[in-house]
């Protein structure tokens, strides 16, 4: 599947991480502790696809995630995802083996011309895959 992503729409996985670990950083403490869910740094390929059956094929968009949490993540992609949208997410199953999980997109900022930070709140909490939920706060998987 992620073989069938657009070549341009691939992202160098090293420079999404650290364009995403500066945004991290921007983030005033205020805002981080009014997260409903503890988020894990994930660095994983993850498609996007359009949660509509009927414009399922229409385009996908292949990113990068920044973390995740039960109930939603942050991915940096090449093109701007519509907020407001669903969205169908495909993560790397070698790095999150989590199932489909359709999410709407609930914001997105631009990084640069080609870099798009954008978060997607899941419609129901998601169950942590295990191997995620030992990991120590804050620590990366990759």
């Amino acid at each position: 599947m992620f073989d069938d992503a657009l070549s341009n729409d691939m992202l160098d996985q090293d420079a999404a991480a650290a364009a995403l670990h500066e945004l991290e950083r921007n983030t005033p403490d205020q805002i981080r502790r009014q997260r409903t869910h503890f988020r894990l740094i994930v660095k994983a390929k993850v498609v996007i696809q359009p949660g509509n059956a009927s414009d399922a094929l229409r385009f996908r968009i292949q990113g990068v995630t920044g973390d995740i949490s039960e109930g939603g993540c942050r991915i940096l992609t090449p093109l701007p995802p519509r907020v407001g949208d669903i969205y169908r997410l495909h993560f790397d199953e070698s790095v999150l083996p989590l199932p489909q999980i359709y999410a709407r997109c609930v914001r997105c900022s631009v990084l640069r011309d080609d870099a798009f930070e954008a978060g997607f709140a899941f419609f129901k909490p998601i169950a942590m895959p295990s191997k995620l939920r030992t990991q120590e706060p804050g620590a990366s998987l990759v």
